[in-house]
């Protein structure tokens, strides 16, 4: 019988589950038998008598809101202690058997373990994400099946809009009978984080967003269907565009070197107005012109640009509807600054990868180049 809890407050949470692990540890000590490693199983984690359950029964149910995720903590790590105990007896006999079976040659060299290394997408992902971690920003991520809003619309990307042809989008299927901004599909960029952080967030925001996108590209040397972004976002007030190229100008010269150089060219992106290309010198050459560079001097990297007032005010409305005061991101107020780059591109640079393919091949021989 679990007799109810009458305070959630964290120290009650904590004698009330320190006791029922004390008395797991108690009946774990007698599983010395296939018998009784049953029963304590079903003692525990049967579905109809279990203790699990009563405890879940007695305390989940009638848990408060606010005591509900840290009581819910608790009774997750109680049952992986529970597993725990009981893996840990039923292999024991079974590994004393084997070893008696068979014997163990104590002269004979250990079995090596090779260690683990991170995949090379992940890897640059993770340093391109720790510059940033370095100048402050926080990391957010989303949802890969976007809404049509958060995808485009709030992004400057109306319907209709020729911006969005692009995108190359891949759509999920039966969303006709869903509102134009609601219905479903693939995201094409890590930008609708950047409009989920705003909903949700007050100014300052400082992000960067590490994620995975999908595009109806056909696959070749230079372009997959899936790839992965690094986006980033400043909002606050008197942010101006020399802001933005200091901090891709650090951010350039952390990831490839101090010799690197930045330069800008005007270019175009529905939600950021002015909006930039961004290419650095060539990290082979110096800037004096070689292959990898088609000899230019000049390795085009990623996009930028201040954010569009139109992306400023698809916030406000959003947070408007759900209740959230939408003054907070009136533009003639607050100004910000975005920028995304394709973690490939970069790996493709750093490596000296020719294909795209080889990092999503699974061939080891290409992978443990990286190890």
């Amino acid at each position: 019988m679990i007799p109810p809890l009458d305070s959630f407050d964290e120290s009650s949470l904590d004698r009330a589950f320190a006791a029922l692990r004390d008395e797991v540890q108690s009946d774990g000590r007698r599983l010395n038998t296939a018998e009784a490693q049953e029963a304590f199983r079903l003692h525990w984690l049967g579905r109809k008598g279990g203790r699990l359950k009563a405890v879940s029964d007695a305390w989940l149910k009638h848990a408060p809101a606010e005591a509900r995720r840290p009581l819910g903590i608790r009774f997750n790590q109680l049952k992986l202690d529970i597993e725990a105990t009981l893996a840990g007896a039923t292999s024991a006999p079974a590994q004393a058997g084997a070893a008696a079976v068979r014997g163990i040659d104590l002269t004979l060299p250990g079995t090596g373990h090779r260690p683990g290394v991170p995949h090379p997408l992940l890897e640059t992902m993770h340093a391109v994400v720790g510059v940033f971690e370095h100048l402050g920003y926080s990391v957010n991520v989303g949802p890969q099946v976007e809404t049509d809003f958060y995808n485009f619309e709030a992004l400057n990307f109306p319907p209709n809009h020729p911006a969005r042809d692009t995108q190359d989008t891949l759509l999920v299927a039966h969303q006709a009978a869903k509102p134009g901004r609601d219905r479903l599909l693939m995201r094409t960029h890590t930008s609708p984080v950047q409009i989920r952080a705003m909903v949700a967030q007050q100014p300052p925001l400082r992000i960067v967003i590490p994620g995975k996108v999908h595009r109806n590209d056909a696959a070749d040397a230079t372009h997959s269907p899936i790839f992965h972004q690094v986006e980033g976002l400043c909002v606050d007030t008197n942010i101006t565009f020399s802001d933005l190229k200091g901090t891709l100008d650090h951010a350039m010269k952390a990831l490839f070197g101090h010799s690197v150089t930045t330069r800008f060219f005007p270019s175009f992106f529905p939600f950021t107005e002015p909006s930039a290309d961004v290419q650095i010198s060539c990290i082979f050459c110096g800037g004096s012109g070689c292959r990898k560079c088609k000899y230019s001097g000049w390795i085009e990297l990623l996009g930028c640009g201040m954010v569009d007032p139109a992306v400023f005010l698809a916030v406000s409305e959003e947070r408007r509807r759900v209740g959230l005061d939408p003054a907070i991101y009136d533009p003639a107020k607050i100004s910000g600054f975005a920028f995304g780059m394709g973690v490939e591109r970069i790996a493709m640079i750093l490596h000296g990868v020719a294909d795209i393919g080889l990092f999503y091949s699974g061939d080891l021989r290409f992978l443990e180049q990286f190890a």
